[in-house]
């Protein structure tokens, strides 16, 4: 009997000893908790993922839903479409504006429940009241020339939509990539040779698990390593680029970077060209005079947003523009790209400090003084907003002149010029009522024209 309860108590031994091996060996085994939270990318050109993000980390605008707008695709990709008004209930993204046929609750409920996407990314907004005889409508177009009209019949609805889509296009067109971390991970412990080994097993195995171990921990300093030197080396040259990178000045002057027209100031613009009027606006405006007084819906209908874009790209490479080419023969083209060169002003033509002082001055009752008043804001402009002012507002008042033919209101070329020529410098929320008097400062401003600009009646 006492022999026998000698085996037991050896067996025991051996067996609790081999755990406390087995234990041991496992413990040199980097847990979950200790591996680094960074991922080390031995790939990192393949598996590196591109996210989207605003500038300084900044997210992207917030989002809306929820609203039931009349939604008319006009065009797909170029090709025109007949208008079929249908009501959409939609849903603004970081970068698209979603439209679905049914509610979100219903459309879940429903499998297969049709959700039109618009891709706002380079895309262009604007209102075209004249595309429809429904009040509030305003038109999408994107980089691909497909457009969209939207209308909601109450007009708080439809500048808040507007607006947001506008924020939306305007973010999404400015927003550069950042490549993210790479998401390979170094593997488990699980995942080791020999770790699912039962104990009776464990003694033949544990030199080779041992080694194992030893190359996991050396490859891990080794990359650790590997990493560090490559960000301290880039680190470096980017200090020696900063340091030694040539000015602007230097730049301009070997002819590497060029000066914009689109997108600059333009008190700048003029100082530059050594004129009171951009050159690329009155080339677009003796185009338009000399060949769409009379086309229909002038300045209402879009262009090919991508035929204005190379003729946008064209113009800031200040090659030689002929308009009377054959590939700006669409006169929907210039008018756009013009609209667009006014859009990108860093300060609209009716600078910042004198948006107030218009509105204040478009509310006065008795007629002969509001035109003083107006006309006296004009006058105390710069220059160059004043001569561009005065050129732009003659030739639409020539476009008026020929209203039964282009049917172009006072009220259409307002609604379409207001928030083109003008805005406040910080929104506070009050788009919808900044919109209102942005058209009737232009509408009241293009009708009294003559009287304020001293233009000839005749």
């Amino acid at each position: 009997m006492e022999p026998l309860q000698g085996a037991v108590q050896m067996r025991m031994k051996s067996s609790q000893s081999s755990g406390e091996r087995l234990s041991q060996s496992r413990s040199m085994v980097l847990q979950e908790s200790d591996l680094p939270q960074t991922a080390i990318s031995r790939h990192r050109r393949n598996q590196s993922q591109h996210n989207v993000l605003g500038v300084g980390g900044a997210e992207p605008p917030g989002e809306m839903k929820g609203d039931l707008l009349n939604v008319a695709k006009i065009s797909d990709s170029g090709k025109k479409q007949r208008k079929n008004w249908t009501g959409m209930w939609s849903e603004l993204t970081s970068d698209q504006l979603l439209l679905h046929k049914e509610k979100q609750q219903e459309a879940v409920m429903k499998a297969g429940g049709k959700t039109d996407v618009v891709q706002l990314c380079g895309a262009l907004i604007e209102w075209t009241p004249e595309k429809s005889s429904r009040k509030n409508v305003f038109q999408i177009t994107t980089n691909t020339g497909s457009e969209y009209l939207l209308q909601a019949d109450s007009q708080s609805t439809a500048s808040k939509w507007f607006g947001a889509i506008r924020k939306t296009v305007d973010s999404s067109s400015k927003l550069p990539l950042r490549r993210s971390n790479s998401t390979e991970f170094l593997p488990r412990h699980s995942s080791l040779p020999g770790h699912g080994s039962t104990s009776s097993n464990t003694k033949q195995r544990n030199p080779v698990h041992r080694r194992s171990i030893n190359m996991f921990v050396s490859s891990k300093l080794k990359h650790s390593a590997s990493d560090s030197a490559d960000k301290s080396g880039v680190k470096n040259r980017l200090k020696k680029f900063i340091i030694r990178r040539p000015s602007m000045k230097t730049l301009q002057e070997k002819g590497l970077i060029k000066d914009r027209v689109f997108g600059c100031h333009l008190l700048t613009l003029c100082e530059r060209e050594g004129s009171t009027v951009p050159r690329f606006v009155q080339l677009c405006l003796n185009a338009i005079e000399k060949r769409g007084l009379e086309v229909d819906g002038i300045y209402r209908v879009s262009g090919n947003l991508a035929t204005i874009q190379k003729l946008r790209f064209v113009v800031d490479q200040e090659e030689a523009l002929d308009l009377d080419q054959s590939q700006w023969e669409d006169v929907h083209v210039v008018t756009g790209a013009l609209k667009m060169f006014f859009r990108e002003l860093p300060e609209p033509l009716f600078p910042f400090r004198s948006f107030q002082p218009l509105v204040e001055a478009i509310k006065i009752k008795e007629p002969g003084q509001k035109v003083q008043a107006v006309k006296k804001l004009i006058q105390d402009l710069p220059k160059p907003n004043q001569d561009t002012m005065k050129l732009l507002f003659t030739h639409l008042h020539r476009v008026l002149g020929f209203s039964r033919k282009n049917l172009m209101s006072t009220q259409g070329i307002g609604i379409v010029f207001g928030p083109t020529l003008m805005w406040p410098e910080l929104d506070a929320g009050n788009m919808a009522f900044n919109m209102v008097y942005q058209n009737q400062i232009v509408e009241f401003i293009l009708i009294e024209s003559p009287e304020i600009f001293n233009l000839d009646r005749k």
